[in-house]
């Protein structure tokens, strides 16, 4: 019995900081997961300083992807993790026993680790030990990501000594196996690696015991690339690059990877152009990004123009007051210039390109080929589409800012004003939606609950747009 309260039944793994055993919470009647990882607290053992880490940061996650921590605890001399228990295997261990794994299955399976990591990036903890072996998979195929042991937080400076590399050798990024320190980039890096391991059923690195061979390797060579990892190949290309700043985001690798074979052409956009979309011809190199940019599904609009001659401002929801003349003004400001640089470069296309054109929300406009027959929405899709972003907005407005149209995130006041606003939010929970494929509308009743512990509800109309299987928030009612 661990602390009077755990009654421990039989190991069930072992790994760097020690084993875990499986045990029962008698308290609260439960299956918990438990892990030995030293002296008692403040002890000053690094096993010790990294479980209160573990704790700590993990302590900071709610995610359905990452092991929750529920205790710390002290019995006798040890210190116990008290974590919740996933019946399953290792993302290793699975590909030990079955061998490469599909693409698919792959996409599957990393994008909710891709879910759980762009979650934690966005509360300032980078993981810096992504591996196969971090990444637990349940019987009903939900993944996990565990072992927050070396986990930093952008507060945390002084984890380990200058030049220490921490982390498993096959998975770490080359700046960090050259004495750097580890980045959300870094986790980027390693969650390729952990993908080129699932799709080839072995680590991009053999280390053995030639570790500093390993590690050159890494930081001087060419990333390998497997001869045909399908339709996952551009996530590859574009996590497993030497340049930190060359890598997609965590959040521009779960997209691509939800979006599932039938939309791998469509790449996150590029630096130049963070609103554009494009479309990969065969396996051109991924393009470069910068370290904000965000994933955006259909392109930018221009602001809306007003006929009207008053100063009065419309106020959103989702952020603070906007004024329709100095949007107007804007708008008319970037249309003579876009119509003058058009002029000037001699172009006798008379169809202005799909980023000249406004967005309408319709499901007509997509980006699939004449080929392929053109996606539909659905009421299901758009519903659950907008039970993820009420989910999301309180924890992460940085993930659901991303999930307006750019024309939207204008008049919602930009970035500052809308996550003022949710930034009030502890909870937004959906009690009842309708939605209307056909207009590409979502009504719904919603109830939060704010920082200061008060309730309210309120009922909602949203526009949203349609792009190939994506839907954005284009309006509110």
């Amino acid at each position: 019995m661990i602390a009077d309260r755990y009654e421990l039944e039989r190991e069930v793994g072992r790994g760097g900081m020690g084993a875990v055993w499986l045990a029962r919470d008698e308290v609260l009647g439960r299956q918990v997961a438990v892990k030995r990882t030293g002296l008692v607290p403040g002890g000053g053992t690094p096993d010790a300083q990294r479980a209160e880490r573990e704790a700590r940061l993990a302590a900071r996650l709610s995610h359905p992807n990452v092991v929750a921590v529920f205790d710390l605890v002290a019995d006798d001399d040890g210190q116990w993790l008290v974590m919740e228990y996933v019946d399953g295997v290792t993302l290793a261990a699975l590909v030990e026993r079955e061998g490469a794994l599909p693409p698919d299955r792959v996409a599957d399976l990393l994008s909710q680790a891709a879910a759980a990591l762009a979650a934690a990036h966005a509360a300032g903890i980078t993981h810096r030990d992504v591996k196969p072996s971090n990444i637990l998979v349940a019987k009903d195929g939900q993944v996990k990501l565990s072992d927050f042991g070396i986990a930093r937080s952008d507060a945390e400076k002084t984890l380990t000594a200058t030049g220490l590399v921490t982390g498993s050798p096959a998975y770490l990024a080359p700046e960090v196996a050259s004495g750097r320190s580890a980045s959300a980039a870094s986790d980027v890096w390693s969650l390729g690696a952990t993908t080129f391991h699932a799709l080839a059923g072995k680590p991009p690195y053999e280390v053995g015991d030639n570790l500093l061979g390993a590690l050159y390797r890494i930081v001087h060579e060419e990333p390998p690339r497997l001869d045909d990892p399908g339709w996952l190949a551009p996530v590859l290309e574009a996590t497993m690059t030497k340049e930190p700043d060359e890598r997609w985001s965590m959040e521009q690798v779960h997209r691509f990877l939800v979006g599932g074979e039938s939309k791998a052409g469509v790449v996150p956009p590029a630096t130049a152009d963070p609103q554009a979309t494009q479309v990969m011809a065969a396996t051109p190199p991924p393009p470069p990004r910068t370290p904000d940019q965000p994933f955006a599904a259909v392109p930018p609009e221009p602001a809306p123009v007003t006929s009207s001659s008053t100063t009065s401002t419309s106020t959103s929801r989702h952020g603070r007051s906007t004024s329709p003349l100095v949007v107007a003004g804007v708008a008319a400001g970037l249309v003579l210039l876009v119509l003058l640089v058009w002029l000037l470069a001699g172009n006798d296309d008379q169809t202005p390109a799909a980023d000249d054109q406004p967005d309408e929300p319709a499901s007509s406009q997509t980006t699939q080929s004449a080929s392929e027959p053109a996606a539909e929405p659905s009421a299901d899709e758009m519903e659950a589409f907008m039970a993820d972003y009420l989910a999301t907005a309180p924890s992460s407005p940085e993930t659901t800012f991303e999930m307006l149209t750019p024309r939207f995130q204008r008049a919602s006041g930009g970035f500052d004003g809308y996550s003022g606003f949710w930034g009030t939010i502890e909870s937004a929970e959906l009690a009842q939606i309708t939605a209307d494929p056909d207009a590409l509308t979502v009504a719904y009743t919603v109830n939060y609950v704010t920082e200061d512990g008060r309730s309210s509800s309120d009922d909602v109309v949203l526009q949203l747009a349609f792009r190939g299987g994506d839907y954005l928030i284009a309006s509110e009612s």
